[in-house]
């Protein structure tokens, strides 16, 4: 062998490796916000589950203020149907877009839920109504740090991407883009104040 052919050869299979670790950082860079997204899905599954709860304990006092009540629950199913569909594939943009405006109405109707609430002292008294807000508290926290880290994800995997020319294997290879997950709403991204002393 020609030391042209052995030189073309080396030219070749440089070349070969240094695509299959662009693939591969692309791959790992998408499992690792795909792994983000999942840390997210755990807190807000964990917050879908308390709301139902919260809204029960509440009715007792809140009886008079159905359509409240059923708006929080109504949001609260639309985020869990949106919280489903983004875990099938957190890479899909849309659905992400779709589950970051069902968790703002969500936010919505809580913090109605919670202004609501100030104005009955008995329900704020509540051992149990105050011990659910305290942890839909705790995990809104959690969701928030969650959220933070897969955005985070989300944008070295987006940078990568971009990049030339990770950008070309990125586009053969069908390393699409997604979106952060954020609130729609800048008074949602504040959190709701809840105040649970007694008047």
């Amino acid at each position: 062998m020609s030391i042209e052919k052995f030189i073309v050869l080396a030219l070749i299979g440089g070349l070969l490796i240094y695509i299959i670790s662009m693939y591969n950082q692309l791959v790992s860079l998408r499992n690792r916000f795909r792994n983000a997204f999942s840390q997210i899905d755990v807190q807000l599954q964990r917050r879908h589950d308390l709301i139902p709860n919260l809204v029960e304990a509440a009715r007792a006092y809140l009886g008079h203020e159905r359509a409240t009540l059923e708006q929080v629950m109504t949001a609260r199913n639309n985020a869990t149907t949106a919280t489903a569909a983004a875990a099938k594939n957190p890479g899909q943009g849309e659905a992400i877009d779709k589950l970051s405006a069902a968790e703002t109405m969500l936010d919505k109707a809580m913090g109605r839920f919670y202004a609501v609430a100030e104005a009955y002292p008995d329900l704020k008294a509540d051992g149990t109504i105050s011990q659910l807000m305290e942890e839909l508290s705790s995990t809104e926290n959690r969701v928030g740090f969650a959220r933070q880290a897969y955005n985070d994800a989300v944008m070295v995997y987006h940078t990568y991407r971009e990049q030339f020319p990770s950008n070309l294997v990125a586009g053969f290879c069908g390393f699409t883009p997604t979106r952060p997950f954020t609130t729609e709403d800048p008074a949602a991204r504040q959190g709701v104040k809840v105040n649970l002393g007694t008047s």
